[in-house]
């Protein structure tokens, strides 16, 4: 290879090499961008700044200054601004077209799609006079915003960037659009933000609409997400609104991120829950069987209530463990939603997430100490409870139910009057025989005789074989000896 022909090959390469780097310059940065850039000099008329590429930019210093002409900035400030040109190896920024300009700035700023920065003067029909560049401007309702605020007022007096859209009649019929450039910019904070965003990342957000079914919440620059309801809380949420109110500061979990076919975004999926401890991984170190502790009643079954111990843990009342003092038969008969009851754990499942639970348990056994409180031969008095063919249940306290048997009342001298008991009626008994440990109490009929005495019915064999009172035993006694 002679020098001539090694010549020729590193001068078409340097060519493919400075190609090649203004097509990536001109793909990297476009005009209209808008970009941020650290200052890394200040001089007389210009900053020049650190686009990020391998240009840097160059941007009057004029449009940072005071009215003093004084800076406030200084080398190594960040600053934001639009790409105007790419000229000479250098990028021209500006912060927006503003102050007074021709017809030229505005074709310019047109066909570039540079925003230019504007004042809203007034409400018209239609939408807001705006003034840009010393020249009056129409900017529809539709276009000012993202969203049509209720109050169309809001705008007027506020300064804003804006894109024209239209320029016709020299410059005579100038149309803005504001909402071209809110779309861009929250496109780009979309992108941004999807680019650092992964499941699991537990982020804040503002709770931004609340529905029947969850909630949207707004994670940043209006990128949302969706909490369902059944992610709000480890306990039981009816109502998004139970918990939430608008505006309100959430930390959330991503826990699917999705592919909107229909839109083109993507839809987030958000968990309030999750980006808190599960309480059913610390619940043995919190509670144990034998615990007593109050709950509210959460919800209701045929079968009994749901109680909550603690947040997102919820236990089962069984209806036969509700109550050892009433006969329930429907649980809503004794409780209801939102009541505060007292239970004792019975135990505890954290692999299944069940706890049984116990309101009689925490009330207290009324059999405790039944064979003291109630012994053979007691008269007592008590109420119909409860008729059945083969006897009758008194209630002798709240709790404690003896058996009257049909086949003993029977036996009685005045059967007839407590065959017409009913249940509810005061009912005078004799205790028989006590059983604990099968929690059954046999009772008989007592009665009260002339002088205000209790007269007890004792089982006791005659002639017959028959119940016989004491009083009708005096009497026999007395007879005999007259005789």
């Amino acid at each position: 290879m002679t020098d001539d022909n090694h010549t020729d090959t590193s001068a078409q390469t340097m060519a493919e090499l400075l190609d090649a780097y203004e097509k990536d310059q001109r793909s990297a940065i476009q005009i209209g961008d808008r970009i941020k850039g650290t200052i890394i000099s200040i001089g007389r008329e210009h900053i020049f700044v650190d686009t990020g590429h391998k240009l840097d930019g160059v941007i009057d210093r004029a449009e940072f200054a005071d009215e003093e002409g004084a800076l406030q900035l200084e080398v190594g400030d960040t600053i934001e601004a639009f790409v105007m040109s790419k000229k000479g190896g250098e990028i021209r920024l500006s912060k927006a077209i503003s102050g007074i300009g021709g017809l030229t700035i505005l074709q310019e700023a047109h066909e570039k799609a540079v925003p230019i920065e504007g004042k809203v003067i007034e409400q018209v029909k239609g939408g807001y006079r705006v003034e840009v560049v010393k020249r009056r401007a129409f900017c529809p309702f539709s276009q000012m915003d993202l969203f049509r605020a209720e109050d169309q007022g809001v705008h007027i007096g506020k300064t804003y960037l804006f894109l024209i859209t239209e320029l016709e009649e020299d410059g005579r019929n100038i149309i803005l659009s504001r909402r071209t450039l809110l779309e861009k910019e929250q496109a780009e904070a979309r992108a941004a933000f999807y680019d650092r965003m992964e499941v699991g990342a537990v982020l804040e957000g503002t709770v931004s609409r609340i529905m029947p079914y969850g909630a949207l919440v707004e994670l940043s620059d209006r990128v949302e997400g969706m909490v369902h309801v059944s992610e709000m809380s480890w306990s039981r949420v009816l109502s998004p609104e139970d918990i939430l109110h608008m505006g309100e500061r959430v930390t959330v979990k991503v826990i699917g991120v999705e592919d909107d076919a229909k839109t083109g975004r993507k839809r987030i999926s958000l968990s309030m829950k999750q980006a808190q401890e599960d309480p059913w991984s610390s619940v043995l170190n919190r509670f144990k069987p034998g615990d007593r502790l109050k709950g509210t009643v959460k919800r209701i079954a045929e079968f009994g209530v749901f109680v909550e111990i603690a947040p997102g843990i919820e236990g089962l009342v069984h209806i036969s463990e509700m109550s050892y003092t009433r006969r329930v038969k429907k649980p809503e008969d004794m409780v209801a939603v939102g009541d505060e009851v007292d239970v004792m754990i019975k135990d505890i499942s954290p692999d299944s997430r069940k706890v049984s639970l116990s309101m009689k348990e925490a009330e207290g056994d009324p059999w405790i100490g039944i064979a003291q409180r109630y012994r053979p031969a007691q008269v007592c008095e008590g109420v119909v409870e409860k008729k059945e063919r083969f006897g009758y249940f008194v209630r002798l306290e709240p709790g404690v139910t003896g058996l009257l048997p049909k086949s003993v009342m029977a036996q009685h001298h005045d059967a007839a009057a407590l065959e017409k008991l009913r249940e509810g009626d005061p009912v005078t008994v004799t205790v028989e025989r006590v059983e604990p440990d099968q929690r059954k109490i046999s009772l008989a009929p007592g009665d009260k005789g002339a002088d205000g005495d209790w007269t007890r019915f004792t089982r006791s064999k005659d002639a017959g074989g028959s119940f016989s009172s004491l009083g009708d035993k005096l009497q026999k006694a007395l007879d005999r000896k007259k005789t």
